[in-house]
């Protein structure tokens, strides 16, 4: 089986589109995506359009809920989440409730967010220095609930890794389509980072308990998305989509 697996895309049809038409030419069985799909300053309808045309499996991601559990507080401090909403509609909403926050694809192979039963915990990374930093095998394997899939799919983080465990299973996070860096101050303040404006994906290939990776850095087309970011206002998104960088 041969997987194409998309994960973070944040409204950035741009470099969306440059994944899937990359994509086309692997000759895949499965696309995936892992989730965290419009949120965004960039296009998140136009997003959700491309990503219609397309046969996808998909699971959702903790921005995912934020936009559709969204309070009126919340919105109100939030320009980005006042436009994400106006520029969706209905239709997307309900689409990103009906997604599973996690699935079982079959016996070897499972796809989640963040990790098996939380959408907003690492699974590959402790942050809490500010930097990420690789987890030790045991609690990884901790944070898979034993979980026993050969091969787990996650995203969350935004960056591109593949983890053997002593437990024998492959854990890969294919980084982020459309956001390269971000910081946030939740559950304490940290930076993430891939150095590059780059798209990210990968292909995984294999069965049971041998599976080869591929991870894949596109080029695109990044201006048309800073240019988005930059008319909404969003200057910390500029920097993080045009370097790949959170920390000056």
């Amino acid at each position: 089986m041969r997987l194409a697996l998309i994960s973070d895309i944040h409204s950035n049809v741009f470099a969306l589109e440059a994944v899937l038409s990359d994509i086309r030419r692997e000759n895949v069985d499965v696309i995936v995506n892992l989730g965290d799909i419009l949120y965004g300053p960039i296009a998140p309808r136009d997003t959700f359009n491309l990503l219609m045309q397309h046969e996808i499996v998909t699971i959702r991601g903790n921005q995912d809920r934020q936009i559709y559990e969204a309070q009126e507080a919340e919105i109100a401090s939030n320009p980005t989440m006042q436009f994400i909403l106006d520029n969706l509609g209905a239709a997307p909403l309900d689409w990103m409730k009906s997604l599973p926050p996690t699935m079982q694809f079959n016996e070897d192979v499972f796809f989640c967010h963040g990790t098996p039963d939380n959408d907003l915990v690492y699974l590959l990374e402790d942050a809490s220095s500010g930097s990420p930093v690789l987890r030790g095998n045991d609690d990884i394997v901790a944070l898979l609930a034993g979980n026993p899939s050969h091969l787990i799919c996650c995203g969350h983080t935004h960056l591109a890794r593949s983890v053997s465990t002593r437990s024998n299973q492959l854990i890969v996070n294919p980084g982020s389509v459309g956001l390269p860096a971000y910081k946030d101050d939740e559950p304490w303040v940290h930076a993430m980072e891939s150095f590059s404006h780059h798209a990210s994906y990968a292909i995984v290939e294999g069965e049971g308990k041998s599976w080869s990776v591929n991870h894949k850095r596109i080029d695109y087309d990044v201006r048309k998305a800073v240019e988005a970011a930059k008319s909404r206002n969003r200057d910390d998104w500029v920097s993080f989509l045009s370097t790949g960088r959170a920390v000056n």
